[in-house]
């Protein structure tokens, strides 16, 4: 009988976290394992990030992940050239044994997060094992899988949460006992985050590990297009195959809580007095002279009580708020839940970008989406475009959603801390 889509059958299979060589940059062949990371690709803002990551070493992560070259068909040969070239000039080295890896955080700030990096069972949505929580673009899943097939890797780990018992039992447990060893790598990148990393190969430990994982039930918190390239790319290969597998990293918000933040909008060629004017009695609109900081407490303040954005690009803040009912009875779909329907990315999208500006959601010419709040403001003020500034959603209300099967519009969130590109790989044919 198939149980696939039956939640008790469902909660028993759970996740299937699996050991991997991984692997990693040889620190006596590069400049420093700081210099050779980068945020992950859709965070980094191009081209001021991307030149800036280009140039701290020659062999920066960023020229796998965000190849530069004409065409994107030049674009991906370069990187597959590229890694084979390191790996065979020993700038990547393969670990001798199979582990799954813990990755450790920090900031000066006390914020503190460690989770389990593995190779994860690949899954569908029915399952109700990896929930998604916001949409894919799929020009953008059609990249990923290009540069995918075209390097047989994994690049980058896929961020994904769980909610254990909030004890230190099982995983908890073996994460709390493998950080009092030594690292396999340390290293603190110039945003002030420090990353450490350990290998798990111990048979007992691994065991616990995946009997604890195979009663849980993820969220992807981060990296919903690559977590739907793995599923493509697994259906093209077959099973069973190296592709039914994709890296993540694992974290129990139980234990470290992430820190759920805005992705915002930048919409080219759209002045912001058209923007304004386009709102003209469908929306209040208040003109804000403060600093940034203090826009976006007026911001959270507004946002408590309805939907309301943040407009820049002009040397001012404008504050965007009280929508016409009739307006979002117009246009907001009425066929999802209502903390769907309230969202901000939802009147966003569904009403903003479809009806009144007139700009579509997935053409990268028209929009960009940007992690950075004052990258945001300061590339809208050089380039002449509008800064939508967004209010984080709570993540009780985006796992609520993703458990009734409902996924916000897309880039909706950013959770993080994210973690940091280039620490370990994951090559699908070693």
């Amino acid at each position: 009988m198939n149980t696939a889509g039956h939640p008790e059958a469902t909660a028993r299979r759970g996740l299937e976290l699996t050991p991997f060589r991984g692997l990693r940059y040889d620190p006596d062949r590069v400049g420093s394992l700081a210099a050779v990371t980068s945020p992950p690709y859709d965070v980094v803002v191009r081209p001021d990030g991307l030149h800036h990551l280009q140039d701290s070493d020659p062999h920066n992560i960023v020229r796998l992940i965000l190849p530069q070259a004409d065409t994107p068909a030049v674009r991906n040969e370069q990187a597959a050239r590229t890694l084979h070239r390191w790996l065979s000039e020993g700038v990547l080295t393969t670990d001798t044994d199979p582990g799954l890896y813990v990755y450790e955080q920090r900031d000066g700030a006390g914020m503190l997060q460690r989770g389990v990096i593995g190779a994860l069972r690949v899954s569908e949505p029915s399952e109700g094992l990896v929930l998604p929580h916001e949409d894919v673009m799929p020009h953008v899943v059609a990249d990923r899988a290009d540069l995918m097939r075209a390097t047989s890797a994994n690049l980058e780990p896929l961020l994904l949460t769980y909610r254990g018992n909030g004890t230190a039992a099982d995983t908890s447990s073996v994460i709390e006992r493998t950080i009092e060893g030594p690292p396999l790598l340390a290293t603190t990148t110039e945003d002030g985050f420090s990353h450490r990393l350990w290998s798990i190969t111990d048979p007992a430990d691994l065991d616990r590990i995946q009997s604890d994982l195979a009663r849980r039930q993820a969220l992807i918190a981060d990296g919903h297009h690559r977590w739907a390239t793995y599923r493509r790319l697994r259906a093209e290969h077959g099973s069973p195959s190296a592709w039914d597998y994709g890296l993540v990293l694992l974290v129990d918000t139980a234990r470290y809580p992430l820190r759920v933040r805005a992705i915002h909008r930048l919409l080219h060629g759209v002045p912001v007095p058209d923007a304004l004017a386009a709102l003209d009695g469908l929306f209040r609109v208040r003109r804000l002279e403060v600093p940034l900081a203090a826009a976006l407490e007026t911001l959270a303040d507004a946002a408590c009580v309805g939907n309301a954005f943040l407009i820049a690009g002009d040397g001012a803040f404008h504050l965007v708020d009280q929508p016409d009912a009739d307006l979002l009875a117009r246009t907001v779909p009425a066929d999802r839940p209502t903390a769907w329907r309230t969202l901000d990315a939802t009147v966003l999208h569904a009403t903003l970008l479809a009806h009144v500006w007139h700009v579509p959601e997935d053409d990268p010419t028209r929009i960009a989406y940007i992690h950075d709040t004052a990258a945001t403001v300061d590339k809208a003020e050089r380039d002449g475009g509008t800064a939508v500034l967004m209010h984080p959603v709570r993540e009780d209300v985006v796992r609520d959603l993703a458990r009734q099967g409902v996924t916000m519009p897309r880039k909706s969130t950013s959770f993080g801390p994210k973690p940091a590109s280039g620490l370990v790989l994951r090559a699908l044919d070693l």
